[in-house]
């Protein structure tokens, strides 16, 4: 024992160099030692590098003055600038001309942007609004949304606490899901050899999965993959999710964003509502309003009765309560503001029709330059693809050559943030892309 205390004191009095405390004295090269390995959290392991943070930082240390991160998972514009809306810049200027005070809102948030929100996703003739039998929360922006929703059924959906998410889906379903209190397990949606939706493992899956349980769906711009179903598919999996009463949870991140058209995309959600479904909504408006750092979400569920939607809001507010007890206001009275004035909410759509159409520009000129360069292969499911997302079908290796040799970054899975693309760098991309798959 006495050897490893000598030990330990050594390399304890080599570092005293890098500790002034030490060198004057003021605490024991053995007393620091000993604090360290007698600390409450001595033995918690190092957590795994974030994906996406790994690669910014990878692209950071990049001196190449040409480098590409497609790694982003915000909105840039053709400079590759963040991007504040100017309908957000006007909303926000007559909010500080309002000179408005910072009480606490409610549990469930601002009024008048809990209202909007809803008329945005569901639409103002929905009959679960029309019925009084939708219930809805403001949110921390979608992951929050998707946590009350997981905390909520995890207590009180009576049929099992199994949650069933489409491979792949956002990294981030199942950790917050599984912290909910929620088991996750998967359904088949993407088919890697077609680089396109597994509509008939979709099905099968849903047809075999245990009656009544929770299924996850992305209301559009699936993340990670941009592969939506079709209108008529999406008729299809609600055909078999009400056979087997499968309960819906839908994930809506970026209705405008996706097709700039907020009621297109808006189809799949309304078209349940129209079918009668219950279910439950995760909302944000992050992408479509560019309110990132601002969290502003919802979460919205429709329940069967005006009697059953105020039992349901008091538990959700039960729920709400110890997780962060009232949501921030600011953000939430830029999304009122825009959605409540008929100019700005005019203005508004407009701007996210240019952003939508700005990425799908961006789709087409890569693949159009992949073409060009005489690429042997099927470059169709870039431009089929939609929203921010693209799955190049890129396997693990060629990406490693993308970074290593190209100065290009994304994700391993070959997943391509289109907001990094420009028309600057597509024609580099598109030579990169073209060199790794020759």
């Amino acid at each position: 024992m006495s050897n490893i205390l000598a030990r330990r004191a050594s390399v304890a009095a080599a570092r005293a160099v890098a500790s002034p405390r030490l060198r004057l004295g003021l605490i024991s090269p053995l007393a620091s030692v000993a604090r360290r390995s007698n600390s409450v959290f001595a033995k918690i392991p190092q957590g795994p590098p974030d994906a996406i943070l790994g690669i910014t930082e990878a692209f950071k240390a990049d001196s190449f003055a040409e480098k590409i991160n497609l790694g982003v998972g915000a909105y840039r514009d053709d400079a590759g600038k963040p991007y504040v809306l100017p309908s957000v810049k006007e909303a926000e200027l007559r909010l500080i001309q309002q000179m408005l005070d910072k009480e606490y809102a409610g549990i469930t948030g601002v009024p008048a942007f809990t209202k909007h929100a809803a008329t945005l996703a569901y639409s103002p003739e929905s009959k679960a609004i029309k019925e009084d039998r939708l219930m809805i929360t403001q949110s921390i922006s979608g992951t929050g949304a998707l946590r009350i929703g997981g905390e909520f059924l995890a207590k009180w959906y009576p049929h099992g606490k199994t949650i069933y998410v489409p491979n792949p889906t956002w990294a981030n379903h199942g950790a917050v899901f599984r912290d909910s209190g929620l088991e996750v397990q998967t359904y088949r949606y993407y088919d890697k050899s077609t680089i396109s939706l597994d509509i008939d493992g979709l099905l099968e899956d849903l047809n075999t999965i245990p009656k009544k349980s929770m299924v996850l769906l992305h209301a559009c711009a699936h993340n990670p993959t941009g592969v939506d179903p079709t209108p008529e598919q999406w008729k299809m999996i609600a055909e078999v999710m009400k056979k087997n009463e499968l309960f819906p949870f839908f994930d809506m991140a970026y209705q405008g964003f996706a097709s700039g058209d907020a009621d297109k995309d808006a189809f799949a959600l309304r078209y349940f509502v129209e079918q009668d479904f219950e279910l439950v909504l995760a909302q944000s408006f992050a992408k479509n309003m560019g309110l990132y750092g601002e969290r502003v979400g919802a979460f919205s569920l429709v329940t069967a009765s005006p009697e059953e939607k105020k039992r349901v809001d008091s538990q959700v507010k039960i729920t709400v309560r110890p997780l962060y007890s009232n949501p921030p206001v600011h953000g939430a009275r830029i999304a009122a503001e825009i959605l409540g004035d008929e100019k700005l909410n005019a203005q508004w759509l407009a701007e996210v029709k240019g952003m939508a159409e700005r990425i799908i520009s961006m789709r087409t000129l890569l693949r159009d330059n992949l073409e060009k360069l005489g690429s042997p292969r099927d470059w169709s499911h870039i431009t089929s693809q939609i929203g921010m997302f693209c799955y190049s079908g890129l396997t693990p290796e060629q990406v490693d050559t993308l970074r290593t040799e190209h100065s290009v970054y994304l994700t391993r899975d070959g997943r391509i943030s289109m907001a990094g693309v420009t028309s600057k760098n597509v024609t580099r991309l598109a030579e990169s892309i073209y060199a790794v798959t020759k």
